[in-house]
């Protein structure tokens, strides 16, 4: 892409130094400019000859064609030339600002393992293990293919792929996806799926199919020229022949409309429209939020539908003590013996419980961690067990039923409490979500893989107005198509997870966390909070607001001196100089005006 671009300015300045020697030592001579004119304007002559054979010719490919060789007609070279050069600069700013191309299946593919151990012991290429084949997993390894456990206990971490924080427990009989990490113990699986229909190729097809399938906004010029150059080319028309019609030469008039055509050639709206756009993504940037594309700036504009995810996005994404339940047990002293038990374990759920109530390993002994289950240790003496309420039921303990994630604690047999633990909304989400309202956002909506009740209590506290729970990848696409079969053109979703990848590629606008989010999320996304500060949010929306404002006020400069120009030109008062003098009065007028948005929320 960048060498692609480098290419294109390069041929711009020497098209623009032919252009500059031509006129110096040639200006009598045609060949110079009609060099420097091909080197610039052969794409476009070759668009606009496509459009023609195509019945297309309602674009401004055309209109640039007619307008610069009308004045290679009427022997006006300099301004024929420029006239392409000013729509071609035009172009490389719109190209600068949008959208880059993104790779997010080659980023996807850090959460694919190419290779899978066989129960054998032999590493092979992942893609040529058969179903049914027994393949083993250590711990800290990804999963390679999907597949059901026949040996071995652990914990495996899912967050790449559903946005669960908490990880899930495993035992034989368990599935196991691929994308997954092996926390605890070595896993035997026996595989169910081939490798091009695991969960994490459907992922990475999902991500190309929503990219496909998202809607492409057709940029203001394109919709502008629809418009305006047919009524171009039917006034030029008008021009030449109804002075013929009443008696007047018809040479005068012929030149008359070439003129017009020259002078109707929109260089200061080509130019001021993306160089607005271009301001507002600087000005965005400033304020850390990158912006991929004057189009994403349009769609973020006009967003009616805000959709999150709820794991890093809306939520801190780890674990913090949230409450102590006391059975046999003080709290107190209850979430210490938890911490005593736990400090030696690397789940994420113990290490949470240690930073709650940091402790010294003295007196605990005989610790033996149950991989998917829990710890068991001996501390001051007495038989302690910290983990899953299964594990304590297994033991012959009774312990209540508890909402949310809980570790529960028993004491030489009997229940002493439980410590529960949740991902906090992030500081300011709430805030952030009711800045949307104010600015007029019509709904906001929780999409999450979480279990229903943890996501409910996320979105009350956060204050989402609909929560959809227990998703994964391709249903999380699904929920946000049907957002925009209600609100087309108007949906933007905030994810930061690999798991979102294909969310936001299909998402009319799809928003990452920078700090913090995965790189596939990133690459996938049209705009990226690069302080992952959700109060930025409704400041994306604010800029975008406001450089629109700005387009708007360099459009309506454009057009009006434009019209005024055309008008003088057709009656002959104004020449080409003039014409050209005006426009370009007017580019600098427009491009002044669209450096206000630099400012970002400032001006």
């Amino acid at each position: 892409m960048f060498r692609e671009q480098k290419r294109e300015w390069l041929r711009v300045g020497l098209s623009a130094a032919i252009l500059a020697a031509a006129v110096v030592f040639s200006e009598n001579s045609w060949i110079g400019f009609m060099i420097s004119y091909l080197i610039v304007g052969y794409p476009v002559l070759i668009k606009a000859l496509r459009g023609i054979v195509r019945f297309e010719i309602l674009d401004e490919s055309f209109l640039m064609t007619i307008a610069s060789i009308g004045a290679f007609a009427i022997g006006e070279y300099p301004e024929g030339v420029a006239v392409m050069l000013f729509y071609t600069v035009g172009e490389l700013f719109q190209e600068a600002a949008n959208d880059r191309t993104r790779d997010a299946v080659a980023k996807l593919m850090d959460i694919r393992p190419d290779t899978a151990t066989l129960e054998d012991g032999r590493t092979v290429p992942a893609e040529t293990v058969a179903v049914g084949s027994a393949i083993v997993v250590r711990p800290g390894e990804r999963v390679p293919l999907d597949g059901a456990v026949i040996g071995g206990i652990s914990a495996l971490d899912q967050s790449a792929l559903t946005g669960e924080s908490l990880p899930r427990g495993v035992a034989i009989g368990d599935q196991a996806l691929s994308g997954s990490v092996n926390l605890d113990a070595v896993l035997t699986l026996r595989v169910e799926r081939a490798y091009s229909d695991s969960t994490v190729a459907r992922i990475l097809k999902l991500v190309e199919s929503s990219g496909e399938r998202k809607a492409k906004v057709e940029g203001f010029l394109a919709r502008f020229a629809r418009v305006y150059t047919p009524i171009v080319i039917i006034l030029a028309v008008l021009v030449a022949g109804v002075p013929v019609l009443i008696g007047q030469p018809f040479a005068p008039w012929l030149q008359r409309a070439l003129i017009f055509l020259v002078v109707s050639c929109p260089c200061a709206l080509v130019v001021s429209v993306p160089m607005g756009f271009f301001g507002g993504i600087g000005g965005a940037s400033r304020a850390g939020i990158l912006i991929k594309g004057a189009n994403f700036m349009e769609v973020l504009a006009k967003a009616e539908v805000f959709a999150f995810d709820k794991t890093g996005t809306l939520t801190e994404g780890r674990f913090r003590v949230a409450e102590v339940v006391a059975g046999a047990m003080p709290p107190a002293e209850l979430l210490k013996t938890a911490a005593l038990a736990e400090q030696f374990s690397s789940h994420p759920v113990a290490r949470s419980i240690v930073e709650a109530q940091p402790v010294s390993p003295e007196g605990v002994t005989n610790v033996r961690e149950l991989p998917g289950r829990g710890v068991r240790a001996a501390v001051g003496g007495k038989d302690v067990l910290a983990g899953s309420r299964q594990m304590l039921l297994d033991e012959g303990i009774a312990a209540p039923g508890l909402d949310g994630t809980a570790v529960y604690v028993a004491v030489d047999g009997i229940y002493a409490g439980a410590v529960i633990l949740r991902d906090a909304p992030k500081s300011g989400a709430r805030e952030a979500l009711a800045a949307l309202k104010a600015l007029g956002v019509k709904k906001t909506v929780m999409l999450s893989g979480d279990a229903r009740s943890t996501a409910e209590r996320v979105a009350k506290d956060v204050g989402v107005d609909e929560c959809l729970a227990e998703l994964m990848p391709g249903d999380k696409v699904v929920s946000v198509e049907r957002l925009l079969a209600g609100h087309p053109g108007r949906v933007a979703f905030v994810g930061d997870g690999i798991n979102d990848a294909p969310v936001l590629a299909r998402a009319d606008v799809g928003i990452a966390m920078g700090g913090l989010g995965a790189d596939a999320a990133i690459e996938a996304a049209d705009v990226v909070l690069m302080r992952d500060d959700l109060s930025k949010l409704a400041a994306a929306v604010r800029v975008s607001r406001r450089t629109l404002s700005i387009v708007k006020q360099n459009i309506v400069l454009s057009i009006g001196l434009k019209v005024l120009m055309m008008g003088l030109g057709a009656l002959g008062i104004v020449g080409m100089w003039g014409a050209v003098f005006a426009d370009v009065g007017v580019t600098i007028l427009a491009v002044l005006n669209s450096m206000r948005a630099l400012n970002g929320e400032r001006f």
